[in-house]
């Protein structure tokens, strides 16, 4: 049987746990709340997130101690979001994730370092590339509750070792795959989420479907052009990992940095908006991130220039957009 260490508590960890549990890997579940893992405990369900879904106690151990839940596992999963990546592994010593393969579920960049999660834990616990994964979409956690078809890809330096992850993952209603792109993964993942606020911020602005469809094909020449930059190696970005993974972040009801860049164009203030969600739109960290980064790469990207000014410059984004749209073809 497999062991499996899940780090986080939110939507996306509680959906990766379910599907894990299909399989019947025994799954050590850490969540920093104590009164959520009690509540796992007692009633069998996450209490904040995805509450219709029951977990079997057999094979789902939940635990607030994350050095105990990491010590038993060979595959340690990042589902936490990226902002709080470095305060929810901070307990963990550096040799901790020795010997283990570490699985990112995180969309985003450590915030300020503007590195990928992958780097960080090469940097901090000096695990490499070769032992570690990042899962892409398209795949939303609510219909994974649902148990809705569902596709995952799975990027790694190691097709063996991503083709074993596979298996634990496929079930009736997910696919997954493996592929030979762990950065460019990680990247279109950060890149895809900023889209989604940008179509947000469109539909908020009563902005209709035309105008969203030719954002989002832009899009795909903005991100294609910074991976070009940042490594330029060649990949087919129609894929499920890259086009599918922003499809369903752009256009679905459940794509929280959609639903974050829609109170924005409504004029929310960030703030407001943040509050409200009670959520992590992980967009608004990776904005800046790639701003700062293209900083040095120089690579022409106004959609990511214009959510970043609207967030962090609080430009208008009536006045914004009217900019932007100037520059699509």
């Amino acid at each position: 049987m497999e062991k499996i260490a899940v780090l986080g508590g939110g939507s996306w960890a509680s959906a990766l746990v379910k599907i894990l549990s299909e399989n019947k890997s025994q799954i050590h579940w850490w969540m920093r709340n104590k009164n959520d893992v009690q509540h796992l405990i007692n009633f069998k369900h996450n209490p904040r997130y995805l509450s219709g879904v029951t977990y079997d106690l057999t094979y789902v151990k939940p635990s607030s101690d994350i050095q105990s839940v990491v010590a038993v596992a060979d595959w340690v999963i990042l589902a936490v979001p990226a902002a709080f990546v470095q305060q929810a592994l901070s307990d963990l010593p550096e040799n901790a994730l020795e010997g283990k393969v570490v699985v990112s579920a995180v969309k985003g960049m450590i915030p300020k370092e503007n590195i990928l999660i992958s780097d960080y834990v090469e940097r901090v616990y000096h695990v490499p590339n070769s032992h570690q994964l990042v899962v892409a979409g398209p795949c939303h956690a609510e219909e994974v509750a649902l148990e809705k078809q569902s596709y995952l890809t799975i990027g790694s330096h190691d097709m063996v070792q991503a083709e074993r992850f596979c298996e634990l993952l496929r079930n009736r209603y997910v696919k997954a795959n493996p592929l030979d792109d762990l950065d460019g993964i990680e990247y279109c993942a950060v890149m895809k989420n900023i889209i989604a606020l940008a179509c947000g911020i469109a539909r908020g602005l009563n902005y209709g479907d035309n105008f969203q469809a030719v954002l989002v094909s832009n899009a795909m020449f903005e991100i294609e052009r910074f991976l070009d930059a940042m490594m330029p190696i060649h990949r087919d970005l129609s894929g499920s990992a890259y086009l599918g993974d922003l499809l369903v972040t752009a256009y679905s009801q459940f794509s929280r940095n959609r639903t974050f860049g829609n109170m924005i164009g409504r004029g929310y203030t960030v703030k407001s908006a943040q509050v409200e969600m009670n959520m992590v739109a992980e967009g608004y960290y990776a904005v800046q991130s790639i701003f700062e980064l293209n900083k040095k790469l120089g690579v022409s990207m106004p959609i990511t220039n214009a959510v970043y000014h609207i967030l962090y410059e609080r430009i208008s984004p009536a006045v914004e957009f009217e900019i932007l749209k100037e520059k699509f073809k």
